[in-house]
Order: structure tokens, then C-alpha cells, then sequence
């Protein structure tokens, strides 16, 4: 298989190349977490796509939609695989959105000013434990 005269390939080794994971278990584990979705159905690992699929990927607190522009075999830098997805116009303004609203409530989260020291960390463990 060559770069970009595919006509099919796993959604796995897609994701992979297409830098949605770092390496392909981490993608096969996601979609069977069922963490992606092609055409609004959980999908197995092996499915094959091809250009013009659209896919619904979850990665932590983002989803992102986005559309198969191309298929490559293989993992190339950073600009090469933007190359074979377009994300779409709502899928990118939810996300900013999303993460407008992140930070802004990240302000609200009290956190202690320093880590537990020894003796607060074991006073703690006590506590968790209930001894």
C-alpha cells in the first residue's frame, strides 16, 4: 500500500495515521469503547471506510466530527494528516465552546495552595481507609 492511492482501510490504522491516537491499540481500544462512530453507529476495528465517510471521535472531554477526505496507509507529520480529514464548521464551534466554558469554570475549582506533607498525606490515607 502506498501513500494516498488507497480505495479502502481500516477505520484503526486510519485513526492512526490520521493522528487521532498515537498508536493503533489506543484507537482500536477507543472504538471498542465505542468512542467512535461512523454514519451515528458503533463500528468494529476491521470496518473499512472510505473518502466522503463521516465519523464521530471522542477523545476525552472533545468530540469532533469529521469528514474522510483521504486514506493513507501510513503516519506522516502533522500537516500531512490534517490533510485527510476536514472537521465540520459545528463540530469545531461546539468544541471551542466547550472549552470557552472549561476554563472559564476552572476558576471556580478551590485548590489547596501546597501538597500534603507526610504526616497530612497518612492522615488522609486514615481517612479514606476509615481506621
Amino acid at each position: 500500500m502506498s501513500d494516498f492511492n488507497v480505495d479502502k482501510l481500516r477505520l484503526d490504522k486510519w485513526l492512526w495515521a490520521a493522528r487521532f491516537f498515537k498508536t493503533r491499540s489506543l484507537a482500536k481500544a477507543a472504538i471498542e469503547g465505542g468512542k467512535v462512530h461512523l454514519g451515528g453507529h458503533r463500528v468494529k476495528v476491521s470496518r473499512e471506510i472510505a473518502v466522503g465517510d463521516t465519523l464521530h471521535i471522542r477523545q476525552g472531554w472533545d468530540e469532533r466530527i469529521v469528514e474522510v477526505r483521504a486514506l493513507s496507509a501510513q503516519r506522516r507529520g502533522a500537516p500531512e494528516a490534517q490533510a485527510l480529514y476536514e472537521e465540520t464548521e459545528q463540530s469545531l464551534a461546539k468544541r471551542e465552546a466547550d472549552a470557552a466554558a472549561r476554563k472559564a469554570a476552572g476558576g471556580m475549582i478551590d485548590r489547596p495552595a501546597t501538597r500534603p506533607n507526610k504526616k497530612q498525606r497518612r492522615q488522609i490515607h486514615r481517612f479514606k481507609e476509615g481506621s
